[in-house]
């Protein structure tokens, strides 16, 4: 399975939270690869040419559909007053954003990461030889 690569990618409408602020509308490609399985990318349009980039667990986003998930620098949960939205919370040492979205989009593109790697079957889709490749050549490199 290591030799085919498979990539999902949606697009979707978020809404950063602001205290005493209107809601801002961003733009977010949601991204997965089957070469980091357990990982999907959240790219953020700040402006015209400008993403910010957020990786996490693909479980912590599965696991934010239902119930409260996340300890660290990534929360998701759903919303108390609006079960059909969840809340996405971003912390990092520049600054702290909380968006929400709509659970069925987050709900479709996870289930195809699941179709393309089932779960508890990601590990099969690693290539240890070409982690430690990159990780001994970064090594070498520092």
């Amino acid at each position: 399975m290591r030799d085919e690569s498979k990539t999902i990618r949606a697009t979707a409408m978020f809404e950063l939270i602001a205290p005493d602020a209107p809601v801002v509308p961003v733009k977010v490609e949601l991204s997965y690869t089957s070469r980091d399985p357990y990982a999907v990318q959240a790219s953020f349009r700040t402006g015209h040419d400008t993403t910010v980039d957020w990786v996490f667990a693909r479980d912590l986003l599965a696991d934010g559909l239902v119930d409260s998930a996340g300890t660290g620098d990534v929360r998701v949960q759903p919303m108390s007053e609006d079960p059909t939205r969840i809340e996405l919370e971003l912390t990092s040492p520049s600054g702290h954003a909380l968006f929400t979205t709509a659970a069925q989009t987050l709900s479709e593109f996870l289930q195809a990461t699941y179709d393309a790697v089932p779960a508890a079957a990601e590990y099969s889709w690693l290539d240890f030889d070409a982690a430690l490749a990159d990780l001994l050549d970064t090594t070498a490199r520092d």
